[in-house]
């Protein structure tokens, strides 16, 4: 059987994911976590692929637990596995090995706003909304989103909108660096493509050990990520396709003078 709950499109050289609830604004089941994981590991796959867009379908980006769902009384045994599947997402996109790109349309709450800092860039529409209204219904965050959102925004900020459930707008998410860029809801996906094909031009392997050593580098010593940056430049120098990337920069900086 066919998840409709995620779709997976391919852009050239682009895959593009998208949650696809939109009559319940993308909220987090099962179908869609399952879609999820499998969608992010075909692209993971996908040799084809050098960027990654995650976006949602109608006027949300994802806005967290399907309270509906809630309210019908889960079991302890249906929040274990839920709380496994959310735990998976964020597990497979530490090791999609390529960039991924949050297009955020709309609300982007709780798991969904973990969804989107569990990627690489985010942009987002005018008319997005960011928060964690986790403990006005007596849960808690659960994808590793309280590392996240301290890492992006600050420990104090993090604990202000955690502990107080408030959302945020598209120009202070940008203010505090949640969000990367604020464009037109028009424009979102066409800027979302523009950043990931720009991207997708540079070396896909300098991209993946780039991506291992900032997120690795969060929690090392300054020896290790020393040692880990020495590491990944001999293997980018013994990588047989290095020099062509070389060749192209040196044209590049050449048309530049010349042009």
């Amino acid at each position: 059987m066919i998840n409709k709950a995620v779709l997976y499109e391919k852009n050239q050289n682009v895959a593009i994911i998208t949650l696809n609830r939109p009559e319940r604004l993308n909220a987090i089941n099962t179908d869609l976590l399952n879609g999820l994981i499998e969608q992010l590991e075909t692209a993971r796959q996908d040799k084809d692929i050098l960027a990654v867009i995650l976006t949602g379908a109608g006027r949300a980006f994802c806005a967290g637990e399907d309270l509906k769902e809630t309210s019908s009384r889960k079991s302890v045994e249906d929040w274990i596995e839920e709380t496994e599947g959310l735990q998976d997402v964020q597990r497979v996109i530490m090791s999609l090995g390529k960039p991924l790109i949050a297009a955020v349309p709309g609300y982007a709450l709780g798991g969904g706003c973990e969804f989107a800092m569990s990627c690489d860039i985010r942009i987002a529409a005018e008319a997005a909304k960011f928060g964690f209204p986790e403990t006005e219904v007596g849960l808690t965050i659960t994808t590793a989103g309280t590392k996240l959102l301290a890492q992006i925004v600050g420990l104090g900020k993090a604990k202000e909108l955690v502990f107080t459930g408030d959302l945020i707008d598209a120009p202070e998410a940008y203010r505090i660096g949640l969000a990367n860029k604020v464009v037109l809801a028009e424009n979102l996906l066409d800027e979302a493509l523009v950043m990931a094909r720009r991207i997708a031009e540079k070396s896909p392997l300098a991209l993946k050990l780039s991506r291992i050593a900032i997120d690795q580098g969060l929690h090392s010593s300054f020896e290790q990520t020393l040692e880990l940056e020495a590491s990944h430049l001999l293997t980018c120098v013994g990588a047989q396709n290095q020099i062509k990337f070389v060749e192209r920069k040196l044209e590049k900086m050449k048309e530049k003078r010349y042009g």
